[in-house]
């Protein structure tokens, strides 16, 4: 089954607050998301990849030493929409497609590969992780409850689908803020999605203080 690997890399950052967006402040001497394109480009199980970026951004891709294809498409106002644009520009004889943020620079080899095997079983898969704080409901000014945590996990990407099953998730047509990941939408098919347990370090880098623990990580990946 052939699979391809969309990499979203289309936000602004805002809450990075720095002039370049964070997929594109270095790591290591290079792009953050050229670290998260590289680790995707190495999986056994990944036969293209394609990147959207802002139209803007385009052209800060070139130089790039894979030897799988890779395709660069214009992302959207929304995450959605960017993972649409992405999945429109997806090859026909794809089987599957793997959906990875462009801010996840340490997601391994073997995480994307057993997520992509169980959605091959299942049809969908989520990368997950651990949650180890203790997480409290609230309403109104007061802590209303407690969750449990051993029911909870951090959803992670990469999210791999069969391509019609994320074509149909995508035909509900939300587009909005509202969805921050794929499996939100393939959720509400009612289609049962399998989990696959990573690694917390596979963190996205969201704010600036983010990427001292990233270079920290860096140093042993």
């Amino acid at each position: 089954m052939k699979t391809t690997a969309i990499i979203v890399a289309a936000g602004t950052g805002s809450r990075f607050k720095s002039e370049t967006p964070k997929q594109f402040v270095e790591l290591g001497g290079k792009p953050i998301v050229v670290h998260s394109i590289e680790r995707l480009a190495a999986a056994p199980s990944v036969d293209a990849l394609i990147v959207v970026v802002a139209s803007e951004h385009v052209t800060r891709l070139g130089g790039m030493n894979i030897s799988k294809p890779v395709r660069v498409v214009t992302g959207g106002a929304t995450r959605a929409e960017s993972v649409s644009n992405g999945l429109r520009a997806v090859e026909d004889d794809a089987d599957l497609v793997a959906v990875h943020d462009g801010a996840r620079p340490f997601v391994s080899v073997d995480e994307i590969e057993r997520t992509i095997a169980k959605a091959k079983e299942m049809g969908a898969a989520c990368l997950v992780a651990p949650v180890t704080d203790t997480i409290k409901t609230i309403s109104g000014a007061e802590i209303s409850g407690t969750l449990d945590r051993d029911k909870l996990r951090l959803a992670l990407t990469p999210q791999a689908f069969k391509i019609e099953v994320l074509r149909r998730a995508f035909e509900i047509g939300e587009m909005s803020e509202a969805v921050t990941d794929e499996c939100y939408l393939v959720e509400k098919l009612g289609h049962p999605i399998a989990f696959v347990e990573g690694s917390a370090r596979n963190i996205k880098l969201t704010y600036a203080e983010d990427l001292i623990l990233a270079e920290s990580i860096a140093k042993t990946f």
